[in-house]
């Protein structure tokens, strides 16, 4: 199975009418280069078709940070749009019609940017690419966007987004939960017409991966080169094997251990005001959130740009949080400081 190229700037397109704008835009594009006035490039690449120990590293004093550029950026060369969600799913239909292209982006790579000072402070990784994945559904899972991020040139390399109908759930607890969820941001429509059950989405993601060589099945099911880093534990701890249960299957090898940003963040910079979450890590590092908080895919772009802004000020990213091999439901957590 292949996928549809999907460089990963902007938000989806979510409404099935391209005359109906999404009504919770944000400001516009601010790139994740902490100096404007250098020349900056896109280091976003066009997707293709297709156990590591803590490492001792200074912290870095958030007052010394430079902050991001302001809202109002002069040097921005593009404004924010949503992402066309059917783009992400590959259902696009109006790739070729200017009024929609204009209103809704189809390239993810634009809204990742850096500078040549973003490496000054750089240093090697762990793993090759990060996977930053944000779940969305309490209940069942609702949305599936992971999003690659190479750990070498702090670009975008590709994005897979899903939306995720639950099994378990009678259609009008399914229908109410849905309006409930996306309505607010109008995108309910988007998800009817695309979501799919939690076990293909699964066989999709596997398959995306290993057109990434990021993944094979007869090599233990394990990732290679590349780990998910999550704002918190709950998606991979938590709700992941919740839904492999509903949707009797069993957990894959690959969430067997991740990352969790906040961890690595606290020790890293050690605030004054614990970071508990993405908004709030976000406010210290002057990072200006784009999208809407709680739309998956956008809280997934706002996790991968404090993910990019923690390598460029010098982070090393190694495993926070493991299961017991013997015992799944047992997690051993690598940071005595951990949130």
């Amino acid at each position: 199975m292949s996928f549809p190229r999907i460089p990963l700037s902007r938000v989806p397109s979510y409404l099935h009418n391209s005359n109906n704008c999404f009504h919770l835009l944000h400001p516009p594009f601010i790139p994740v280069s902490k100096t404007p006035t250098l020349p900056t490039y896109q280091t976003a690449r066009t997707c293709t078709d297709f156990n590591s120990q803590t490492q001792a590293q200074p912290p870095l004093s958030l007052p010394s940070l430079i902050p991001s550029p302001p809202v109002n950026n002069p040097n921005a060369t593009h404004r924010w749009k949503p992402m066309c969600l059917y783009h992400t799913h590959g259902k696009c239909t109006k790739i070729d019609d200017p009024v929609h292209v204009e209103k809704f982006n189809h390239d993810c790579s634009r809204d990742f940017q850096v500078s040549a000072a973003d490496f000054e402070r750089k240093r090697p990784q762990d793993f090759d690419f990060f996977l930053v994945f944000d779940l969305e559904g309490k209940v069942e899972i609702l949305e599936f966007p992971v999003l690659i991020i190479d750990a070498k040139n702090m670009g975008v390399v590709d994005l897979f987004h899903r939306f995720v109908r639950p099994t378990a759930m009678s259609e009008e607890r399914v229908n109410e939960y849905i309006y409930n969820k996306y309505g607010k941001f109008g995108v309910d429509r988007v998800w009817h017409d695309t979501a799919l059950p939690f076990n293909e989405v699964l066989q999709q993601f596997e398959s995306w991966l290993t057109q990434h060589n990021l993944w094979e099945k007869t090599r233990g099911g394990r990732l290679n080169r590349a780990a998910f880093v999550t704002c918190g534990n709950w998606d991979v701890k938590t709700q992941v094997p919740h839904q492999c249960s509903v949707s009797k299957l069993k957990l894959p090898p690959y969430f067997m251990e991740w990352i969790n940003l906040k961890d690595v963040y606290q020790n890293f910079y050690n605030p004054r005001n614990e970071a508990r979450g993405m908004r709030t890590m976000m406010s210290q590092l002057k990072i200006p959130m784009v999208g809407s908080h709680h739309l998956g895919l956008d809280d997934t772009k706002n996790i991968a740009r404090v993910l990019i802004r923690m390598l460029a000020d010098g982070a090393v990213l190694p495993i926070t949080a493991r299961r017991k091999p013997e015992s799944p439901g047992s997690v051993n957590f690598l940071y005595k400081n951990r949130i």
